[in-house]
């Protein structure tokens, strides 16, 4: 007879956490999971779920801009209703977040409202209670940084934006990361003057190239005051209760409201993981092997906080593998290669496989790209480009990247990701029919190569 506790208890009620617990104990597995703020984690609850539909918000306005070339003269803009767009927000973030707590009761998990902290390698205080488990998973995802600077505490974090009661009118957002971009398009969107600062000459680094220009010219077009090789020096708060960025470089940005979106730490702080005889790596991340183990074998670690890949969609995958691999009897484990990710900006963006610069180190490549005014802008006028890019490894033959900034670019390229994750041809993509007319059939009509660069390029 076990001895433990549980079979398996999970230290976080994010998407990891929840579908691993939730599928061990499919399998049989006596599971615990602790969650101490909200189930569902960041991503329901202060990020990818709240955002899109502040997003979708923002769009709405967008399309009531376009509707009078359309025939809808009567479609006019008043004032954003931020208290309603806030109510109906936070009720669906509610109803998902329950849903998450009902699906583990429904499999049998033993749920915990509660901090759980490590006691030793098997035992955890969980809210004051002493439990002990043959294995444990850590999924407690990330959390916001603020900078090291003067006044840091002035400005918000990504978090707090869900927490604000109206449309803050005058914004900065520091960053240059997907977070920053999103919250810089939606607040403009949604009708605040937003400038954005960050580090780099261009915004989304690790993108490639060409889709960064792109990006930082939607998003002047959207009206949006960039600020880029730039970094805030320290914070003040003026007379009338705004707050005051003074950059590296002498600027000034006066008045508004500060979000600080300059990257994300590994959860790790408080949970005693030196008592269960785990270090931590870079950034307070917990490293692990291939298998998601640490460094105690019995101790599994998912997600942002180890600082692998953080996705939502892949947390979900690495603790769903992890529990086939501990309890199912089908050791596997979740594909890391090719993972389509987007950026929920007005025009969004979204990619898969790798970037041009990045392709063409492996060797020669074939370079096609379309840039073009979609059909809904050119009716309505207004100044939104598409850009579509496919990356061909000329020795193999095979799309090894695609990049696109446009309307429905993340519907676009869910879809585009099955074929390059089979391992689809160029000439697969050039012998397959397009849907007309749509901006999609450009990645199936892509016929003259726009150039060829690598090893022998």
């Amino acid at each position: 007879m076990n001895h433990y506790d549980f079979d398996l208890f999970v230290i976080g009620g994010g998407s990891g956490g929840v579908r691993c617990a939730r599928i061990s104990a499919g399998y049989g597995a006596r599971v615990g999971i602790a969650e101490e703020r909200f189930w569902g984690g960041t991503c329901v609850n202060v990020g990818c779920v709240p955002k899109k539909i502040m997003v979708h918000a923002a769009e709405y306005g967008q399309w009531a801009r376009e509707a009078p070339a359309f025939g809808w003269p009567k479609a006019e803009i008043g004032r954003h209703d931020w208290v309603g767009l806030a109510a109906a927000r936070d009720h669906e973030v509610m109803r998902l977040s329950g849903i998450y707590d009902r699906l583990l009761k429904g499999a049998g998990v033993t749920t915990y409202d509660a901090r759980a902290r490590f006691l030793d390698s098997n035992t955890l205080d969980v809210g004051g209670k002493r439990i002990t488990a043959e294995r444990i998973v850590v999924a407690t995802g990330g959390c916001p940084m603020r900078p090291e600077i003067p006044g840091a505490e002035l400005g918000l974090v990504s978090d707090d934006l869900f927490e604000l009661k109206e449309l803050p009118r005058q914004v900065t957002v520091i960053g240059g990361g997907y977070i920053a971009l999103e919250f810089a398009s939606l607040l403009r969107g949604l009708g605040a003057e937003v400038d954005l600062l960050y580090r780099q000459s261009l915004p989304l680094r690790g993108f490639d190239l060409e889709l960064r220009e792109a990006m930082a010219e939607a998003l002047q077009l959207q009206g949006i005051r960039l600020h880029p090789g730039d970094a805030p020096s320290r914070l003040d708060r003026d007379d009338q209760g705004g707050v005051i960025v003074t950059t590296k470089n002498g600027v000034t940005l006066a008045g508004g409201t500060v979000i600080f979106a300059t990257g994300r730490q590994p959860n790790t702080r408080g949970l005693g993981l030196e008592n269960a005889g785990i270090n931590l790596g870079r950034s307070g991340c917990i490293p692990v092997t291939i298998q998601q183990a640490s460094e105690q074998a019995h101790i599994f670690a998912i997600g942002d906080v180890t600082d692998q890949l953080n996705l939502t969609p892949v947390a979900t995958a690495v603790g769903h593998a992890l529990a086939d691999t501990l309890f199912g009897g089908k050791p596997r484990r979740a594909n890391f290669q090719n993972v389509p990710t987007a950026v929920f900006t007005s025009p969004p963006a979204a990619m898969v496989g790798l970037t041009e610069e990045a392709a063409a180190a492996d060797g020669p490549i074939e370079v096609y790209v379309a840039r073009f005014t979609p059909m809904r802008h050119t009716i309505s006028k207004q100044p939104r480009k598409t850009l579509m890019k496919l990356i061909v490894s000329v020795p193999s033959r095979r799309v090894v990247g695609a990049h696109m900034l446009g309307d429905d670019a993340a519907e676009i390229m869910q879809g585009i990701a099955v074929a390059i994750v089979a391992g689809a041809t160029k000439e697969d993509f050039d012998r397959t029919i397009g849907i007309h007319p749509t901006a999609a059939e450009e990645f199936v009509t892509l016929r003259t190569m726009t150039r060829r660069v690598g090893a022998d390029g």
